[in-house]
């Protein structure tokens, strides 16, 4: 029996009762009846089948719209038998599309944690070599600026070679704001478009940390040598004289240990302020995370000042606003600051006069003022106040004990914190240093 025989006995089957087939098969006799029954028959099939079949593929039609527009998987329940294996056929595919699909979502969504989460700041580049996404790094690192450190000339070179030669390229990068910072770019280009239409990968890896170990080391060699070189050669002096000319004077003995000693202490302090600033510009690209409130921070500080104003005769007049706003700072190093712009301003005022400390609001921000009433400082010199071992006067500042590092160490704790330091003198006028602290980092 042929496929349409086949359909055809299955629809009547299907559709004529019992009785009408009883009828025809007892009314055979008649000479003209089985052809004609014949007809009927093959006719009616023929019609319940094409009605049959017009009704499954409706519904096979309709569950394909359902697992195209949704990845529902459902039966379409044909009754004729090879739609019905088609039916089942079509079924398995659709579930098999459907787990094949949970499993790109479910890798999808672990590459994307996995790049949201990767500690260095991950730029993709779309067709036109502009910013498509960035990462939780980078947003944090550049925030609203991306744009602008795509725009770097030495970005934007590596990133047309990465272009043209197909191969991953990289570049150093100095950015100066909001603090100097050095950072290694590596382009790697992709050979076709990813669906999302990357192009390319940035990678940023911040280079700051190493670039300034080395830097320090080259300070070390060229400024700290020198600044050393001067107490150590007055302590071998005094030892060759202790051993020789002064081995049986006493009184001398006592003067010449008198100044070694100063001698090794100024070198002790030179190595202390020489570590500090070491330490801070390590971390002076991350800023602090903490809030403090410094009212209570400067009473504390100005406190382990009162024998020494004693000493030189000063008064310490400390004025401090109220209902001040928490800053965002590191307690320790907000203290080393005061503690030098006070020092400073005792060191060079008048002895006898007032060192004026103020705490203010400020737009965004608190503001610290030190002001001392002593000679000034003279206009050409204010701009490089915060340079390593910078002097005014060499000897009054040594004879002081001053390393040259305070200014200096002042500068980068404020540069950590995002503030800005102000210098204001005239000569004759005294010195007044100003130190801005933001509520936020956005401020």
């Amino acid at each position: 029996m042929n496929g349409m025989a086949w359909l055809a006995a299955s629809a009547l089957l299907a559709v004529v009762p019992v009785g009408v087939l009883a009828v025809l098969v007892l009314g055979g006799a008649l000479a003209l009846l089985p052809a004609v029954a014949g007809g009927l028959v093959v006719l009616a099939a023929a019609m319940l089948a094409a009605a049959l079949a017009q009704r499954d593929l409706g519904r096979l039609h309709a569950a394909l719209d359902r697992v195209e527009a949704s990845g529902q998987v459902d039966g379409a329940d044909p009754r004729l038998p090879p739609l019905a294996a088609l039916s089942r056929r079509i079924a398995r595919i659709a579930r098999a599309r459907t787990r094949r699909a949970e499993e790109l979502s479910a890798a999808l969504g672990a590459s994307e944690a996995i790049i949201e989460r990767l500690p260095d700041p991950l730029i993709a580049l779309d067709a036109a070599r502009a910013a498509g996404r960035a990462n939780a790094a980078a947003r944090a690192a550049f925030g609203a600026d991306v744009p602008a450190v795509l725009r770097h000339p030495l970005l934007r070179e590596a990133i047309d070679r990465a272009w043209q030669e197909r191969v991953a390229q990289t570049a150093e990068l100095a950015l100066p704001v909001p603090v100097a910072r050095t950072l290694q770019a590596t382009v790697i280009p992709f050979e076709t478009r990813l669906p999302d239409g990357t192009q390319a990968l940035v990678v940023l890896s911040d280079r700051t940390r190493e670039r300034a170990v080395e830097q320090m080391r080259a300070d070390f060699v060229t400024n700290a040598s020198h600044e050393l070189r001067t107490p150590l050669a007055s302590l071998m002096g005094f030892v060759e004289t202790l051993r020789g000319p002064a081995a049986d004077d006493p009184p001398a003995q006592q003067r010449f240990l008198g100044i070694m000693a100063e001698q090794a202490a100024r070198m002790a302090r030179l190595i202390d302020d020489l570590l500090s600033l070491s330490r801070i510009e390590l971390s002076e690209h991350s800023p602090p995370a903490e809030r403090i409130e410094l009212g209570a921070l400067v009473g504390r500080v100005l406190a382990s000042f009162e024998v020494r104003l004693g000493e030189r005769r000063q008064r310490l007049a400390v004025e401090i606003a109220p209902k001040l706003p928490a800053v965002i700072a590191d307690a320790d190093q907000m203290a080393q600051v005061l503690t030098n712009l006070v020092d400073n301003a005792m060191k060079y005022g008048r002895e006898g006069g007032t060192v004026s400390v103020s705490l203010q609001p400020a737009a965004n921000g608190v503001v610290l003022s030190v002001r001392d009433d002593g000679p000034g400082i003279a206009r050409i010199h204010l701009s490089r106040l915060t340079e390593r071992f910078y002097r005014v006067d060499k000897a009054r500042s040594r004879g002081a004990g001053g390393t040259g590092l305070g200014l200096a160490i002042v500068k980068h704790i404020v540069n950590r914190h995002r503030g800005r330091l102000l210098i204001e003198s005239e000569e004759g006028q005294g010195a007044h240093f100003s130190v801005f602290l933001p509520t936020s980092l956005d401020a």
